[in-house]
This record gives C-alpha cells, structure tokens and sequence, in this order.
C-alpha cells in the first residue's frame, strides 16, 4: 500500500496476476470439483483459492479469484467456459436494439455480491497482515467480449461499431459503468485494500481512439474509487503508445507489461504515478539463473525509485513451476533489502 502512494519501502512489494491458477497443485484440486464459475459465485472456495495462492507464494498482496466477465451475466448475457477455448458469449451485441436489452444500475451490480462476501471473508483472515486487492475488466475490454462473443485477434465488429455507431458504442460504455461502479466500491466497502482495472484488449485501439472512445469511462471509473481513499491499479496489455493517455484517467498505479523496458514506461509518464510490472510471464519457464537475470534487470530499471510494485506483465501461464514462481518473490525481497 506504501508502493501505491509511492512512498518508501523496506523492499520492493511483489503479487502476480492470476497469482491462484492452474499451475498450482492446490487450485488443480479445488478446479477438479468444481467450474471456473462456481468457485468465482462460491465465496469460501473464491476466498480458500485466493488465500492459499497468496500463503503458499509469500506475496505482499491477495487479489480475490474472480473472472472480468462475470458482469456480463446480471447484465443479460449467457457465458460460459468452454476447455480449451476461453470464455464464450451467446449472441453478441451488435446493433442498438441488443445494447438497449442490456439492464444496468446498482440492482444489477447487487447480483454479484458473492465478489465482494468472498474479499469480506479473506480480509477477515489476513486481518490486515495482508492488503486485498479487488478487481474489475475495464469498460473497453469488457464491451469488447460482449461485441466478439470471445477473443479477438483484430476487434472487427468493436471497431466496426465504434466507427459506425458511435452513440451506441457511447449507450454500451455508459451501461457497463453503471454496473462496474457500484461493483467496484462494493469491494471497496467489503475491505478490497485496492483495486486493479484491467484493460486487457485495449492495446488495439489507436491513441485518437483511445482517447476519444475509452479514456472517458475508464477516468470515471478510477475517480469513483480513489475518491474513497483506495488506489486504483491501472493495467493494459501492448499499451506502450498508450501510457501517456492512459495516466490521464489518473489512478495510483499504472500497470505495464513487458512489451516495453520498466523505466521508459514510467519517464514516459514523468514518473507521477507509481509503476507496476513487469517481466515477462515465460521468464517464470526460465532456468533459476536466467529468471534472477530477468527479475533483477525489472529492478534495476524501477532505480529503486519509491513507487515500484513487481509484477508480471500478464498472468501466470498454467505451465509455470510453482517453485519458480517462490524463487521470484524471494529474489525480489532480497535484492531490494533496504535492512
């Protein structure tokens, strides 16, 4: 939390995301019971998984296990999980009479209360020895499930209607946000220490775009949580061309990935909010020797300028070694030691 508001520290903090996932033992056995959206809508097995992860790796922060489209449903779409193909929506959205179907509004957010019950159940175990950190998909990357039905490779039918209707586009973002608002500060209230945002697909978009068709819900977004008091984590996938734009909806944190060196992300926003990241995920596939190259060099780049949380660029891929995973957050606190 000293990190977020880029003060000293007596080392660098460390969390992954998709820090509980399937290259742990542990969260393979809880997964073999039960579906991806049963452990999200259960808040003891969300809350067993997202403590286990945060005890077992020895990590500064627990981000609760949820999934960013689990809004998509209170709001009138079907999802499921499909192996081995990621998540799936039945009929995307695609003119003005599908987004106008959509339900909006705090009554909607209500519906995933089990989100904010399972942060309640984690921060009653850590107490406080452990800041929780809550989590939504952005505006963007969620309007973009919703339109592609799925993954994209090129955003085709998001592009399509943002330059072809762009007051629907606008109708969707505000739809989402009267959702995601009200989620988020329910976190808050149920004792999420921070909140990541993560803009996933954004990394397609150009600036102009950007700017003109995302930047606006994202800032709304962020300055309803800080408002409280908590820091947002502001995190894009291939958005080096985009950071600058990004900082302007003015969360706490800006998360980066590894596309781009840490310390060019961070002069290219002047150094004002704190920075997280950012190695590469396959470095954790790494032999011990090459991931402490690889951990070290993130390090160097932060300069050991008080605003630095490590990360991964990305989440942790399944067929990561969970000992390299520990060997991280141990090479991380050591070589940051200040005594």
């Amino acid at each position: 939390m000293r990190a977020c508001r880029r003060q000293a520290v007596d080392a660098t903090p460390v969390w992954f995301m998709r820090q509980a996932g399937r290259y742990m033992a542990e969260y393979r056995a809880v997964r073999a019971a039960h579906s991806l959206l049963e452990i999200c809508k259960t808040p003891a097995l969300a809350a067993e998984v997202t403590i286990t992860a945060a005890e077992r790796l020895g990590v500064d922060a627990a981000i609760i296990f949820a999934d960013l489209l689990l809004p998509v449903e209170p709001m009138g779409m079907r999802l499921r999980f499909q192996q081995g193909e990621g998540p799936l929506l039945e009929s995307p959205l695609r003119d003005e009479a599908a987004v106008a179907r959509l339900a909006s509004g705090p009554t909607v957010a209500a519906q995933l209360g089990y989100v904010a019950e399972a942060i309640r159940l984690v921060e009653r175990h850590f107490g406080g020895r452990l800041p929780v950190i809550g989590f939504a998909g952005a505006p963007f990357t969620l309007a973009s499930y919703m339109i592609e039905g799925g993954s994209s490779r090129h955003f085709v039918g998001v592009k399509t209607l943002i330059y072809r209707l762009p007051k629907v586009w606008a109708h969707l973002m505000e739809k989402i946000c009267g959702v995601l608002e009200p989620y988020l500060l329910a976190q808050v209230d149920a004792g999420a220490a921070a909140i990541q945002l993560f803009d996933s697909w954004v990394g397609c978009l150009s600036l102009d775009d950007y700017v003109e068709f995302v930047l606006p819900y994202s800032e709304r977004l962020v300055r309803a949580v800080e408002q409280r008091g908590v820091p947002v984590i502001h995190f894009g996938t291939d958005t080096a061309s985009l950071l600058p734009a990004m900082e302007r909806a003015s969360a706490s944190v800006l998360g980066v990935d590894w596309r781009i060196p840490l310390d060019e992300a961070w002069a290219k926003v002047q150094h004002r909010p704190a920075i997280q990241g950012n190695l590469d995920p396959a470095a954790l596939l790494a032999p011990l020797p090459e991931l402490r190259r690889r951990v070290e060099a993130v390090l160097k780049r932060a300069g050991g300028r008080p605003g630095h949380i490590f990360n991964t660029g990305h989440g942790i891929l399944p067929e990561t070694p969970v000992e390299n995973v520990i060997a991280t957050v141990e090479i991380v606190h050591q070589f940051t030691h200040h005594g």
